[in-house]
């Protein structure tokens, strides 16, 4: 049951890592297809900006792979951090008073590999120790600083909006794991009715076919109750510390 929230800092900390997308490479772009931004939402919700597809492109050629936007009017490097075999040279592209933390990568789909995502969030959190950054998604590529400027022009409101509100401040992503088998025991030691249920299963002769399938539902009934439960209890112990949350729909995991 993973939750998020951004909190305020106490010391530097780790940048959410956002789910695994690829943006294709884009042409600089037309005002009329210029990159727009969702309305901020009363929760601090960071705008995702949708930028137009464009060709498709020889996998030869080198792009430009963006991990973060910055507040920042100075041009600013951070070294060898970036993606790659051998780590790419982390700058930034600017237009005005913000900008991209990019490096060169090839033009192509980046595989969430442990190596790349451990690089992505490297230079993040090497930036966000001394900016207050907007984390792109994994697998961000652009194929020139021209693209990146138009991105940064077209959606520069709604970066700048969210830099303000999200000013010292960090967001973390927080999952909770639960052995599933403990859980259900635990259930049923605590639920009359599902403990009846299971004796009769197991001391049934004949078909058990929908004693089976109403015990099913009996324990997916008690899990979701207790997961909301839990979040409830999670909330109650981040609210000091944070100025806004929200929860997101549990991940199956094998």
């Amino acid at each position: 049951m993973p939750k998020s929230a951004s909190k305020k800092p106490v010391k530097a900390g780790r940048a959410k890592a956002t789910a695994a997308t690829t943006t294709t490479p884009a042409r600089k772009a037309e005002p009329s297809r210029a990159a727009t931004a969702r309305q901020e939402a009363s929760r601090s919700k960071l705008e995702r900006v949708k930028v137009p597809a464009g060709p498709r492109r020889d996998d030869s050629s080198e792009g430009k792979y963006v991990y973060c936007i910055i507040r920042s009017e100075e041009p600013l490097s951070f070294g060898p951090l970036g993606l790659g075999p051998e780590p790419a040279e982390v700058h930034t592209v600017h237009h005005r008073d913000i900008a991209a933390i990019v490096s060169n990568t090839p033009i192509v789909v980046q595989d969430p590999t442990r190596e790349n995502v451990l690089a992505h969030q490297r230079v993040n959190e090497t930036v966000m120790q001394k900016h207050t950054v907007i984390p792109m998604s994994f697998g961000t590529v652009f194929k020139t600083d021209d693209d990146i400027m138009e991105l940064l022009r077209s959606a520069y409101d709604a970066f700048s909006d969210v830099l303000n509100k999200m000013r010292d401040k960090f967001e973390f992503g927080l999952k909770v794991l639960w052995d599933r088998d403990l859980i259900m025991g635990e259930i049923e030691q605590e639920d009359e009715d599902i403990r009846r249920l299971k004796n009769e299963i197991s001391s049934q002769k004949g078909s058990t076919y929908f004693a089976r399938m109403q015990y099913g539902r009996l324990i997916d009934a008690a899990l979701q109750s207790r997961s909301e439960r839990y979040v409830a209890e999670i909330f109650d112990a981040l609210r000091s510390v944070s100025v806004a949350s929200r929860s997101n729909k549990p991940i199956a995991t094998a």
